[in-house]
Order: C-alpha cells, then sequence, then structure tokens
C-alpha cells in the first residue's frame, strides 16, 4: 500500500537571490545550535570539576552528556508530530528558551539529580533543535544554495566546540563550572532575542503522523544512512566524552594544555564543516566514507600515542576535522535519500544519532571506570570504523524517486 512521507512545508517568500535578511535568519539558527552544542558538551570539558564538585566519580558525570541523548531519542518524533502546524519559528524559540532555564538550573544545581533534571530539559530541546533547525533554515534560501544553508547551521556544532566547550572549561577553570553554565544562559539570552528579531514566519500546511514517519524506512538510502548515524555517534561518543580525562591522564597535559587542545579540535572541526561541502561536490558517499575512516583511525592513533603527548594533540586535532564534516554529510544524505519527508527525516536522524550518543557515553563511562579510558578508545574507534564499512559497502542503495510524496509501504 501507499503511505504518505510527508506533507509539502509552506513555503516562506524568499527573494531566489537569498537576501542579507535571509542568511542572517539563517545565522540565527546557526547561533542557536552554537547555544545547543555548548551546553550539550560543555560537561565534557568540565567532566573533572562536575565530578568533585558533586563528590562523584568522571564515569558517573559522564551522566550529564548522557541523559538528554535519551531524553531527545525519545522526544524528537515526539515532538515532530506534536508540533503539528505551529510556526517553526515560534518553535525555535520556545526550543532556546529552554536551553537558557537548563543551563540556569545546572548552574545552581546542589546536587547530581538536580543537575540532570536541568539536562533533562535540555533533552527537550536538542530534539526539537535538531529536528527543525536545518528544516527551516533550508526554507530560508533557495534550493540551489540549500547545503551551503546546512553547513552555516551545522557550523555551529564546531564553532560551539571552537569556542564553547573551550571556553566553558576555562571559565570553570577561573571561576568555577558553574559559572560556565550562567554565561552561557547570558549568551542564550541574546540568541534568543536575534532569533526573534530576524526570523521571518515559518508555517506549515499539516501535521506530520507517525504513519509519515515510519514510511521513511521505506527508502533504501534512508535506511542505511540512520544505520550509519548509530555507529558514528556511538563511536564518537564512547570516546570524546571522556577526551577531557584523556588528555589529563594519558599524556598527562595540564588545564592550560588541555584547553588548547580542546580549542584546537574545535577549529579542526569548524574547517571540517566548511570542507564538507566542497567533498559533497566531488561525491556525497566518498565524503561520508572519508570522514568516518578518519575519525576512527584518529581515535584509535590518538589511544595508541596517547603518551607521547604531541602526537597525541595531532591525532586529537585530525579527530576534530573528520567529525567536523558528519553534522553536514548525514542532514545531505537524508535530504538527498527523501527530500520531500525531510522534517520527518531529522527527527529520525536526531533519534539515532542521540540514542547511540548516550549509548556511546554509558558504555564509555563503564569501560573508563572499569577498564580504563583506553578501551572507551579502542570501542569507540572501532565502531566509526565500523561505519566507513557500512557506507562503503552499501552506500549505493537506492534513494525514494523524484517525486517523494508518496513512497510504497510494504
Amino acid at each position: 500500500m501507499n503511505a504518505t512521507l510527508e506533507p509539502p512545508l509552506a513555503q516562506p517568500a524568499v527573494d531566489t537571490s537569498a537576501s542579507t535578511r535571509s542568511w542572517a535568519s539563517v545565522l540565527t539558527i546557526a547561533a542557536g545550535t552554537f547555544l545547543l552544542v555548548t551546553t550539550e558538551f560543555m560537561p565534557i570539558g568540565l567532566l573533572g570539576q562536575i565530578a568533585n564538585g558533586l563528590h562523584i566519580s568522571d564515569g558517573v558525570a559522564g551522566l550529564a552528556v548522557t541523559v538528554p541523548g535519551v531524553v531527545a531519542a525519545i522526544a524528537a518524533p515526539l515532538l515532530t508530530i506534536g508540533a503539528g502546524r505551529l510556526d517553526r519559528r515560534i518553535v525555535l524559540a520556545l526550543l532556546s528558551a529552554a536551553i537558557i532555564v537548563s543551563n540556569l538550573v545546572a548552574a545552581f544545581a546542589p546536587n547530581l539529580a538536580v543537575l540532570l533534571a536541568g539536562r533533562v530539559l535540555l533533552g527537550l530541546a536538542v530534539a526539537g533543535f535538531w529536528t527543525f533547525a536545518i528544516a527551516a533554515g533550508r526554507r530560508l534560501v533557495p534550493e540551489s544554495l540549500g547545503a551551503r544553508a546546512t553547513a552555516i547551521i551545522s557550523a555551529g556544532v564546531s564553532i560551539g566546540t571552537v569556542l564553547g566547550v573551550p571556553a566553558g572549561a576555562l571559565v570553570g577553570n577561573f571561576a568555577g563550572w558553574r559559572s560556565a553554565f550562567v554565561m552561557t544562559a547570558i549568551a542564550g539570552a541574546v540568541v534568543l532575542v536575534a532569533q526573534l528579531a530576524l526570523l521571518p514566519s515559518l508555517p506549515v500546511k499539516e501535521r506530520v503522523s507517525a504513519g509519515q514517519m515510519l514510511a521513511l524506512f521505506n527508502v533504501p538510502k534512508a535506511r542505511i544512512g540512520l544505520i550509519a548515524t548509530l555507529f558514528i555517534a556511538a563511536g564518537h561518543f564512547t570516546a570524546y566524552t571522556y577526551l577531557e580525562p584523556f588528555l589529563r591522564a594519558v599524556p598527562n597535559a595540564g588545564a592550560a594544555t588541555t584547553t588548547a587542545v580542546l580549542l584546537v579540535y574545535g577549529i579542526a572541526g569548524l574547517a571540517g564543516t566548511f570542507l564538507a561541502e566542497r567533498l559533497i561536490a566531488t561525491g556525497l558517499r566518498r565524503a561520508f566514507v572519508a570522514a568516518t575512516l578518519l575519525v576512527g583511525a584518529s581515535i584509535l592513533a590518538a589511544a595508541a600515542l596517547g603518551t607521547h603527548g604531541a602526537w597525541a594533540y595531532v591525532f586529537v586535532a585530525l579527530w576534530g576535522l573528520a567529525f567536523g564534516a558528519i553534522p553536514v554529510v548525514i542532514p545531505v544524505w537524508m535530504y538527498e535519500a527523501a527530500p520531500d519527508a525531510y522534517e520527518s527525516g531529522s527527527a529520525i536522524v536526531v533519534t539515532a544519532f542521540q540514542t547511540s550518543l548516550a549509548s556511546g557515553a554509558f558504555v564509555g563511562g563503564l569501560l573508563v571506570d572499569t577498564s580504563g579510558i583506553g578501551g572507551a578508545f579502542a570501542l569507540g574507534g572501532a565502531l566509526a570504523l565500523t561505519t566507513a564499512f557500512v557506507v562503503g559497502a552499501f552506500g549505493g542503495a537506492r534513494a525514494a524517486g523524484p517525486k517523494l510524496a508518496e513512497c510504497d509501504a510494504a
């Protein structure tokens, strides 16, 4: 039988040349992804401080990364359905406000339970923002510039790593980890004001149903994209969640060096984000394989040569360069697989990505507490290499047809 994938979104009036205001609107969404990533991953740069402050182990402190992932994985499809026809401008503003509140809760948390309550709220924001942000951003510019809009919005991930995580670690070193969350909340207020001022109305014509979302699984190329997302997210976060303890324990980096390495990782990630757009132009499948292969190889090499500080830092930088491409490659892959189901596809990608993020951070924490950081890095690298194999071997799967309003359902 036939199942409608997703009703078309109502397109706002956008100049075909992509006006300055259009790009400014895209930048406010990118600022939102920066805010989101900074908040989500800030505990990675502050893991030791949070653990000491709340009198818990590094592995338990990793729950601050795991919990938002679990919540986001569950909430993404529910929020997509629940948002209905609500203007996406309003949705994005509400999600930005939720990020601000989650930061304030974390900043004043007296214990782990309250901290995790704030991270639950963040998980809802993660689910919604990643579901709606890129889809909304692509609507602000002509279709031919959609990949560039995706790259700019995804750059918020790398900029959040470049500035957010190291800056959070720096503020934490001087004023305590709670101050880092307060400063992020203040930055969030600025982002929210900009979004309210610049984002145009982004209406949708019809609701998305659960059946429409499930129909996406009938597209072979989309299925491969989702499987690859599961593997690369699990591999990356099994290791990346514990990058700060790795730098402290293996190459014996001090606080200043650790902050500097995190900064280099982020700068490399930003370069990888925009390099991805060029690589995709030469072949999307090739770009996906190259990025995941380099992620896996870099994680394993960093672990193997970690006691040699300079080599460890080089491979961490290469890791950042490679992973910076992932937030661009995956959305473009899913768009090419089923462009008329892009918002639904984004929600399912969020579920897959955040499930693996949470699982990777959790399993990595168990390995760190039982067998050491090297075990977490070994598993993370292996999973990333598995992603490269999956995409390389099966990435030629069929996309949905030229008209994607309908898809055959078995």
